[in-house]
C-alpha cells in the first residue's frame, strides 16, 4: 500500500506556524544572515538549524542563498546536499531522507491557496523526500507530495503528485519518462 499525505486547509486567520512571534522573528534574522547569504560555514548552519528545532543528520551540506521558512518543521537525514538558492517553504513538516540532493533553485512548497474561495484560504501539506531522491535544478515539489525512494525530478519540472520509486520524471506536471537504474 502506498503512503499518502493529507492536505490541510486553514482560514487565513487560523494557521499556526508552530512557534511564537519572538522565535519566528529570531529565525528570520538568523536565516537572512547565515542561510540566505554568501555564508559558507556548513557546520554552523547545521548547529543553527538544530538550535531552532530541526532534526539534522550527519554530513549535511547547505550551500549559500538557501531560504528555510520554519526549521522546527524540518527533518534532514544523512549525506544530504542542498544547493544554492533552494527554498524550503516548510509551513508543514518537510522530511528529507538520506543521500538526497536538492539542486540549485529547487523549491519545496508546502503551501498554496484555495483559488475557489474569495478568502484564498491557505492549503498546506507535508513533503516527504525518501532516501536517494534527486530534485533537479529549478524544480518544484508541492505540498502533499511523496517522492519515493530514488525517484528523480528533472530540471525545471513540477511534482504535484507522488513520484514512484526508481523513476525519472520530467515536465509540468511531471510525468514518468523512464526507470532509474543505479549501477
Amino acid at each position: 500500500m502506498k503512503k499518502t499525505v493529507q492536505l490541510n486547509t486553514y482560514n487565513n486567520d487560523h494557521f499556526n506556524p508552530g512557534a511564537g512571534r519572538l522565535k519566528r522573528a529570531s529565525w528570520h534574522v538568523v536565516n537572512a544572515i547565515f542561510f540566505n547569504s554568501f555564508f559558507h560555514f556548513y557546520g554552523l548552519k547545521v548547529f543553527l538549524l538544530k538550535l531552532f528545532g530541526a532534526e539534522v543528520g550527519v554530513n549535511v551540506l547547505i550551500k549559500p542563498y538557501v531560504n528555510i521558512k520554519y526549521p522546527w518543521n524540518l527533518i534532514i537525514g544523512n549525506d544530504v546536499w542542498i544547493g544554492e538558492n533552494v527554498w524550503i517553504d516548510s509551513l508543514e513538516k518537510v522530511q528529507i531522507g538520506n543521500d538526497v540532493c536538492l539542486s540549485q533553485g529547487a523549491l519545496l512548497l508546502c503551501g498554496n491557496h484555495d483559488y475557489k474561495k474569495t478568502t484564498f484560504d491557505l492549503i498546506t501539506g507535508t513533503i516527504i523526500l525518501e532516501d536517494g531522491v534527486w530534485i533537479g535544478a529549478k524544480s518544484i515539489v508541492c505540498g502533499g507530495v511523496i517522492c519515493h525512494s530514488h525517484s528523480v525530478l528533472s530540471v525545471n519540472s513540477v511534482a504535484a503528485r507522488n513520484l514512484d520509486a526508481y523513476t525519472i520524471y520530467k515536465g509540468n506536471p511531471a510525468t514518468p519518462i523512464k526507470e532509474r537504474i543505479i549501477e
